[in-house]
């Protein structure tokens, strides 16, 4: 089973929020990965080094049907090679592995994002005021993500900002909600502490440029998806033009 196996068996059935995050994304090329940085990848649909709107669009479009009709991995795959032939793209790394970031970090996003619209709903975080963090039980897990394993806290609390799920290439973490219930049957009185926030810094090997994180999560991770979309206006991507 892959790392990846909680998400796309979540998505085997798609919903509506986790379309409409993906939805409403502005196509916006780009010439490298970090040129759409961030929470910017909440409002912009982007593939690195794909810098023509023609070549975007079919790949929105393959990834759109992965999440509506619950394409495969395997199946992407096949959609990917066509566009790749189609407009003659140059690209990093070997097709497969390629068209598996690309499949992986999009439908993982939008299950992120829209899994948060719904546990945010009032009355859901009525009932359920709490969320635990739950590792996918990857084979090869980061130790981080290990650690935050079973972590309970306030759905309101900081450190969903920066560490809600997913929190790098390939993570397949997620976050469950908990009722009053449910911590008393955890044998819990309380939640835990919140894990400190430690910034990291990363060198753009490409462009000189130093980007910023947060120890445990891959860089450029460090957001929520979901607050993201919820938070900036429609028709806008944070950081770019408009």
């Amino acid at each position: 089973m892959s790392d990846f196996a909680t998400v796309t068996r979540a998505l085997d059935l798609p919903f509506a929020e986790a379309i409409d995050f993906l939805r409403e994304k502005l196509s916006v090329t780009s010439t490298g990965w970090t040129d759409v940085w961030q929470k910017a990848n909440a409002k912009a649909f982007t593939v690195a080094g794909a810098t023509t709107e023609s070549l975007i669009e079919d790949f929105r479009r393959e990834v759109m049907r992965a999440l509506e009709s619950g394409t495969t991995l395997q199946e992407f795959r096949q959609g990917f090679d066509e566009i790749v032939r189609k407009h003659g793209w140059e690209h990093v790394g070997k097709p497969g592995w390629r068209a598996r970031v690309i499949y992986e970090a999009n439908l993982s996003m939008a299950y992120s994002a829209g899994r948060y619209a719904q546990q945010t709903e009032p009355e859901t975080l009525l009932a359920f005021p709490y969320w635990q963090y739950v590792h996918s039980g990857a084979r090869h897990p980061r130790k981080q993500h290990l650690a935050w394993n079973g972590l309970v806290l306030s759905a309101t609390d900081p450190f969903w900002d920066w560490a809600y799920p997913p929190n790098g290439w390939g993570c397949g973490c997620r976050v469950r909600p908990v009722s009053e219930g449910g911590m008393r049957r955890q044998g819990r009185s309380a939640t835990d502490v919140a894990p400190a926030r430690i910034e990291t810094t990363t060198v753009n090997r490409r462009t000189g440029e130093v980007l910023k994180g947060s120890e445990g999560v891959d860089p450029g991770f460090d957001y929520n998806p979901g607050k993201a979309w919820r938070d900036q206006p429609a028709g806008s991507v944070p950081g770019l033009e408009s």
